[in-house]
């Protein structure tokens, strides 16, 4: 049968096999009665026909879609790439639906709000953060949960679900002083980024306490090329009377990766024995043999298990608390990047 329509719908299946439309619809709704000579019927015209059941109706009918509204950016970076293949396996495991938004760099969760509300999503997790009122206002009219994930931000049916960057940083200063460094840098991500404002705060507390100076700040943006250019401006600072730190931290470990191929290749330090490096996040690249970078542990496996466990209660309606916060904690892993 020659059709025009790209899609077949059930209206074409049911004059195809000889049937009501109803007994299209009951045919592939699981546990309907049906006898066995009509749905043999439709199964065929529908096998000929190439039709699928569409699920818009059943989202109409009951107001609930389980689609699940995925916002990030930053694809670049292994550690979202990793989160997003976790978070589509377990959502599909669940019977969610995944509906993946990036947002190309420039734009803001604020610029995508509308779209979301015209999808009817279920719930939303964002990797963004929101940055004005209107668009708070917006999603809370939304009414489903939103799950910040790696940021922080306040509303009605918000929750946060974040790596203790404060702490971990601090651990990682601590660390660098362990092996005897007594000058430092950090390498930012996006200075506005509140998981690197988190990371530059408790790696400087830490070296404040303990009677350091302030490391030198050298501006990145998560991005491997920033870290290798923030070396290269690193380089241009140091004189015969300013000399390379003894240790760089860096916001990520894509930053980390960047400094260490540039301290290599332009500076010509070796690494550990000049200077140590530490990132974060724990990227699978971090463990390669040219690298061995010690790092913080981005545990994006226990965020996203977390984030999950929220979507299921609030779909039984055991809404939690707004603005509840989750911590996951980010232990140190130490490699030959500081050791040797």
């Amino acid at each position: 049968m020659k059709r025009d329509k790209p899609y077949a719908s059930s209206t074409d299946v049911a004059r195809l096999a000889g049937v009501s439309q109803s007994a299209v619809s009951r045919t592939f709704k699981p546990g309907a009665s049906v006898s066995p000579e009509t749905r043999k019927k439709v199964l065929a015209a529908a096998e000929e026909l190439g039709y699928r059941p569409s699920f818009i109706p059943s989202i109409m009918l009951s107001h609930r879609s389980r689609l699940v509204a995925v916002v990030i950016g930053g694809l670049y970076n292994p550690f979202y790439t990793s989160v997003l293949e976790t978070f589509s396996k377990m959502l599909q495991a669940e019977g969610w639906r995944i509906l993946l938004v990036h947002v190309e760099s420039g734009h803001t969760f604020d610029d995508i709000v509308p779209m979301l509300a015209g999808y009817r999503v279920d719930a939303i997790v964002s990797a963004l953060a929101v940055l004005s009122p209107e668009a708070l206002e917006q999603l809370s009219q939304l009414r489903v949960p939103v799950i910040s994930f790696n940021t922080r931000f306040s509303g009605d049916w918000v929750y946060s679900i974040s790596c203790d960057s404060v702490g971990a940083s601090r651990v990682m200063a601590e660390h660098f002083i362990e092996r005897g460094a007594r000058k430092f840098a950090y390498i930012t991500g996006p200075i506005d980024s509140q998981a690197n404002i988190d990371r530059q705060l408790g790696f400087c507390q830490r070296l404040d306490e303990t009677g350091f100076e302030s490391p030198f700040i050298l501006e990145g943006d998560y991005r491997y090329e920033a870290g290798y250019a923030a070396i290269r401006q690193l380089k241009d600072m140091v004189s015969s009377t300013t000399k390379l730190p003894d240790a760089i931290y860096c916001a990520n470990d894509l930053l980390a990766l960047g400094a260490m191929d540039a301290l290599r290749q332009e500076v010509g330090v070796r690494i550990p024995d000049d200077i140590i490096v530490g990132g974060y996040d724990n990227i699978a690249e971090a463990g390669w043999a040219a690298y061995n970078l010690t790092t913080l542990v981005h545990d994006g496996q226990k965020m996203v298990e977390r984030a999950i466990e929220i979507l299921t209660m609030s779909e039984m309606g055991q809404l939690l608390d707004s603005d509840q916060q989750s911590v996951i904690e980010s232990p140190l892993i130490v490699r030959k990047s500081t050791t040797i």
